[in-house]
């Protein structure tokens, strides 16, 4: 095995944290390059105007879930070294609903808002804003919410571990979704496309 390269020790702390900063620059350059650091091309994904964001996002989930899988296979990466987040269900559950509802209200989510401020947009400021406020205020409250949070511990699990089925399978089936999704979205903005057409020539005529 030859990765992952920290966790072998190939470099350390200072070269991980320059890694970090150049894969998130370049990771918000392309998303402002995608367009995502407009709120406009963002917020049109909920009136399913434009999927781009959810074509872009699921091909990146595809795209890294191969590349790991086939990486495992050869035998150069080792899967048990990869960190996994602790799952806690609950909790996530509720932080995924109130992410949403920010994306929706404000046109962001916090990658974007910063890839928007970076080229000069004062809607992803205030969201920016927005959000490290709440992040300050969830610091000051956090005891008080500790239930919450810890609430639906099942520890690091993965879908072949909690379904107990096999890993190929998994990957095998998400590929066929993100397939089926590719063409089910694109039939979407077609249709939507096509209905904004004639309601523009009706209201014209």
């Amino acid at each position: 095995m030859s990765a992952p390269f920290y966790k072998l020790g190939y470099f350390g702390d200072e070269v991980s944290l320059i890694l970090a900063f150049v894969l998130g620059v370049g990771f918000g350059f392309f998303l402002e390059r995608a367009g995502f650091g407009s709120a406009r091309k963002l917020v049109a994904q909920f009136y399913l105007r434009d999927l781009a964001v959810f074509k872009v996002m699921f091909s990146a989930i595809v795209t890294a879930m191969l590349g790991v899988t086939y990486l495992a296979w050869i035998g150069y990466l080792d899967l048990s070294l990869v960190y996994l987040v602790p799952t806690f269900w609950s909790a996530q559950l509720v932080g995924g609903l109130l992410l949403g509802a920010g994306f929706v209200i404000g046109g962001y989510c916090p990658g974007t808002s910063i890839a928007s401020t970076a080229t000069g947009r004062l809607d992803g400021l205030a969201y920016v804003a927005g959000f490290a406020g709440g992040t300050l205020a969830y610091a000051l409250v956090s005891p008080a919410l500790e239930g919450l949070y810890k609430s639906g511990a099942i520890g690091p699990t993965t879908l072949p571990g909690a379904l107990g089925v096999d890993r190929g399978l998994i990957v095998f089936a998400v590929v066929v979704i993100a397939v089926a999704g590719f063409a089910g979205a694109t039939w979407i903005e077609q249709k939507m496309a096509a209905r904004d057409a004639a309601a523009a020539a009706t209201a014209g005529e």
